[in-house]
């Protein structure tokens, strides 16, 4: 009786007061058990850890996508990256969080974010462009408020990315037991050299020979394909069987949209263009360094030159913002001239009309831009076929690293055709550091002029140009001349429409020793637009405008800002 009660007594305990107990840390769930695979677990933890790699690589991609296309679309790409990376961060600590809650269903959890990630990144780059094409500049979404779309989609992405990290942990454990810390410098280990060659594959592959919006829909069809593999090839005994159906109808569907996507995407490209630029596109390329567009140019309709979206040349004003550039700058000796910029060949036009220019350089970080202004008729008729001249001669090479190469004295005139110091990549173009190479390489009694932006709308950045030309050295004469409310804008903003266009063009002279003469070159032949009269009024009327107590900007510490 009493061996009887006691094995009573033990089966109780164990099948009703022992499961009830507290189970020793570091114990597993119930539902955590090992997770039946058809391969070896060391070949399914290779997988999954391949898996890792993949997706990790495909998710930085997403990201740089974003900041990439924001950048081009809105300008001022420190601003765009700090969006997009701060808010996908934020975002990826709040998905690992929430994903704690699908651990217990990690397999399809996984499938499913993956599916949802591929849609998402995939098309991301897609419906950007298409609001921006046929909103026109965001139909005023971006003007006052937060960039709303760029930061859902930011969101969005990393969330899904965030999510991913405690799934394939729960994974990976459930595949064979190790310890924490092992188990998490395998996962981030592939993660991190998944994100190296996703960082990689971005500029150097998929940018230059798919282009962004194919590149993302590339990059969603491979996240979908590994990730809808890995969970219904590897893990599928241990899903449902609806779990099974609805992984594969959703992989399906995702990757069906990006199909068609891919399939239409010259088509909708041709169209967003045409939307943005309207219906006279001529030429539309991508090279190396920017997508250059020319719109008219034949039928009597003015020809335009835009760069990575932004008008740069304006056939029904050009000469004058040209003309007001060049011909101050050749007032004084001027036989050899380093432009800087200019790749168009307009600048080196009007330096031309001077008969005693003997050599003219032309240094231009974009060969795509030289080759069209070479070979493209309207674009070549209006610059006058300058690169036909044998005085001139073009290096391909960034303008900084070519003044720093330039002998000293070795220009009289150097002309800095430049884009707006608004767009960061071109901040150090405009840099102390800058102008004191430019300084070094002129001769004696030499002249420097730079573009510096519209004095009317930007007051500041203008100023500061001028500003930081003083703290090189050199002294200095504003001036500006008026543009047309549809003439062509070179500051950091797209120009989709005639509000946002420039109503004045401002220009400083400088020179090392005394301040230059602001006027015209008598001996060559008047420029059609300019007068030695008109620059002094005009030079008078922007002094006015004056800041006073503003920072040079310098290379490790920009100043330009609105």
């Amino acid at each position: 009786m009493w061996v009887t009660k006691r094995a009573v007594s033990v089966t109780y305990r164990r099948k009703v007061i022992e499961p009830h107990a507290p189970a020793p840390p570091g114990t597993p769930p119930p539902w955590a058990g090992p997770v039946r695979l058809p391969v070896r677990p060391g070949v399914g933890r290779f997988l999954v850890l391949a898996g890792v790699f993949v997706c990790a690589a495909c998710g930085l991609v997403y990201e740089l996508e974003l900041v990439a296309l924001a950048s081009y679309l809105i300008g001022d790409s420190v601003t765009q990256a700090s969006v997009v990376l701060s808010v996908m961060v934020f975002a990826m600590g709040v998905g690992s969080l929430l994903a704690k809650g699908l651990r217990r269903h990690a397999a399809a959890g996984f499938g499913a974010i993956e599916a949802a990630l591929a849609l998402v990144g995939g098309c991301s780059a897609m419906v950007l462009y298409a609001v921006f094409a046929w909103t026109g500049d965001w139909g005023g979404l971006w003007a006052d408020g937060p960039r709303w779309l760029l930061v859902a989609f930011s969101l969005a992405i990393g969330l899904l990315i965030g999510a991913e990290v405690p799934l394939l942990m729960e994974l990976i454990q459930r595949i064979r037991r190790q310890d924490a810390g092992g188990a998490v410098a395998d996962l981030f280990a592939a993660d991190y050299v998944g994100g190296l060659v996703g960082g990689l594959a971005f500029p150097f592959l998929l940018l230059p020979l798919l282009g962004q919006l194919t590149g993302a829909l590339i990059t969603g069809t491979v996240n979908a394909i590994v990730g809808g593999a890995l969970v219904l090839g590897l893990f599928r005994r241990d899903l449902t069987r609806r779990a099974r159906w609805l992984l594969v109808i959703a992989n399906l569907t995702v990757l069906g949209v990006l199909a068609a996507a891919a399939v239409l995407v010259d088509d909708f490209e041709r169209a967003a263009r045409h939307a943005v630029y309207g219906d006279d596109v001529r030429v539309a390329v991508q090279t190396d360094v920017q997508e250059v567009v020319l719109t008219g140019g034949t039928g009597g309709r003015p020809l335009d030159l835009f760069l990575d979206g932004r008008l740069r040349v304006s056939g029904r004003d050009e000469r004058r913002y040209h003309e007001a550039l060049v011909h101050p700058a050749m007032n004084g000796p001027h036989a050899r001239v380093l432009i800087l910029g200019g790749g168009d060949g307009l600048a080196a036009r009007e330096v031309l009309r001077h008969r005693d220019v003997l050599r003219v350089d032309v240094v231009e970080l974009d060969a795509g831009v030289v080759r069209l202004a070479r070979t493209d008729p309207a674009l070549a008729a209006l610059n006058g076929h300058a690169y036909g001249d044998p005085r001139v001669h073009v290096t391909t090479c960034d303008a900084f690293g070519r003044l720093r190469q330039a002998r000293p004295a070795a220009y009289d005139v150097v002309i800095a055709d430049l884009p707006d110091p608004g767009i960061t990549a071109s901040a150090k173009l405009y840099s102390q550091e800058f102008y004191g190479l430019a300084r070094r390489a002129l001769a004696p009694g030499g002249r420097l002029v730079v573009h510096a932006g519209p004095v009317s709308s930007r007051p500041r950045v203008f100023w500061t140009v001028d500003t930081t030309m003083r703290a090189a050295g050199l002294r200095t004469v504003p001036y500006r001349v008026g543009g047309r409310a549809e003439g062509f804008a070179a500051g950091p903003d797209r120009v989709t429409g005639a509000s946002r266009a420039p109503r004045d063009w401002g220009f400083v002279l400088a020179a090392a020793g005394a301040a230059p003469r602001l006027g015209l070159d008598p001996q060559a032949p008047p420029p059609r637009t300019l007068t030695s009269a008109s620059l002094a009024a005009d030079a008078r009327s922007v002094a006015r405008t004056r800041l006073t107590g503003l920072a040079p900007s310098t290379l490790v510490h920009p100043a330009y800002t609105d």
